[in-house]
């Protein structure tokens, strides 16, 4: 099914139509970052990290914690945060879960997935992809890239892919690693960065026909 509120576009399967579901918690996750912007506009703005609100909503606090993490603002996690949220609620009604917000996914499965990799115009584009185990998840996998789409990005990267269980940080991480990416020789300084953050178990950055690959990451061919 599909879920679209505003910016939030969610491509859910699961092993039941949850789509009222779905709605609704959307809904409520979306109303409560909306009505802590009302008071914090720089929430919404902030390029950098804000200090940790003791007082925030559950997600609020989530995205600020982990773009403080890796030195990012906050909403560089909203896409992550989303799908992690409303991934959990739904994991209520279906054991299987996958969520993709806008290339940033929250993955719940009993069997071994398929995750393919879209880089643009990278010859490796659409070529390569994850296998992700049933026993890893749940797991956020989440992508950025400075030549596709409409994220805000420093690099010039085709696609960097980050992995953690917090789909929240992941996102967060991607918009992080993509800003270090401006050629493929900066593809180590992305991978570098990414293992100091312990959190993350795995990273994929491709430029051109450059690919940099670390941590707990299985890459299957697809075409």
């Amino acid at each position: 099914v599909n879920v679209v509120v505003e910016e939030t576009d969610l491509h859910i399967q699961a092993i039941t139509d949850l789509h009222r579901k779905a709605l609704k918690s959307v809904l409520k996750h979306r109303g409560a970052i909306e009505k802590y912007i009302q008071h914090h506009a720089s929430f919404l703005s902030s390029l950098e990290p804000l200090a940790i609100d003791e007082e925030a909503p559950h997600i609020v606090k989530s995205m600020l914690e982990s773009a403080r993490k890796v030195g990012v603002g906050p909403m560089a996690a909203v896409a992550g945060a989303i799908a992690e949220f409303v991934g959990y609620d739904l994991l209520a009604f279906s054991p299987e879960i996958i969520i993709e917000n806008g290339g940033d996914i929250f993955l719940k499965s009993a069997n071994t997935r398929q995750v393919g990799i879209y880089a643009g115009s990278s010859p490796l584009s659409g070529k390569i992809g994850l296998e992700i185990n049933g026993s890893d998840t749940p797991l956020g996998i989440c992508s950025s890239s400075g030549t596709v789409g409409h994220s805000l990005s420093y690099g010039n990267a085709d696609a960097v892919v980050v992995l953690s269980r917090s789909a929240i940080l992941a996102d967060a991480a991607a918009t992080a690693i993509g800003n270090l990416v401006t050629d493929a020789d900066a593809i180590t300084r992305g991978i570098e960065f990414a293992q100091g953050i312990s959190e993350l178990t795995g990273v994929v950055i491709i430029k051109d026909t450059s690919i940099g690959i670390w941590g707990d990451v299985k890459i299957t061919q697809t075409a």
